[in-house]
């Protein structure tokens, strides 16, 4: 009876475990100190968006012509297909993914996965409001992307941009600026 004991209560830590590892893959917050976009609208953002600028990462490390396409699911859910020229081992590479809202639709916070359960955040925090231009944040400061409907950006929004990251204390030194030649 007492080893039934042992193995059940095993159990129940290893379900509340295995739960909570689960949860926390799926639940993502906006970073202290970061306002994203307000009256935010998913529908205008759709469509392709060229990458200007961001912070190298393992998942787009020696990439240039990046491209973000977002289109809704029926569901509700954004189809993200992120796009990008492997310039080392000279072909093109692409990774599939979903978006959500982390909690009011109109506002620019997503949560966005490429592997199953796993969540990162997506902060939509300064925007033209033709949803010409879009600088987003990550949920930490390792993510930075300014994104454009157009390969290049008029100068006085990069420095816009730049003075937003800045503030929210990114070190843009580490910006890498994605070339379009493809």
């Amino acid at each position: 009876m007492k080893r039934r004991n042992v193995l059940l209560t095993a159990a129940v830590i290893a379900i509340a475990g295995v739960t909570g590892f689960v949860y926390s893959c799926k639940s993502v917050k906006v970073p202290d100190g970061i306002t994203v976009v307000k009256d935010f609208k998913i529908k205008p953002y759709m469509g392709t968006w060229y990458e200007i600028a961001r912070f190298d990462f393992k998942h787009e490390k020696d990439l240039s012509n990046v491209t973000a396409t977002y289109s809704l699911n029926e569901n509700g859910t954004v189809k993200v297909v992120n796009r990008g020229y492997n310039y080392v081992k000279d072909r093109w590479e692409q990774a599939n993914g979903k978006a959500t809202f982390v909690d009011k639709i109109d506002e620019g916070a997503l949560k966005v996965s490429f592997f199953g359960p796993f969540y990162a955040g997506y902060n939509v925090v300064l925007m033209q409001p033709d949803y010409e231009n879009a600088l987003i944040f990550g949920e930490t400061k390792d993510y930075i992307w300014i994104l454009s409907r157009n390969k290049t950006i008029p100068n006085n929004v990069k420095e816009k941009f730049l003075k937003e990251a800045e503030k929210a204390g990114y070190d843009l030194s580490r910006l890498v600026w994605t070339k379009h030649d493809k």
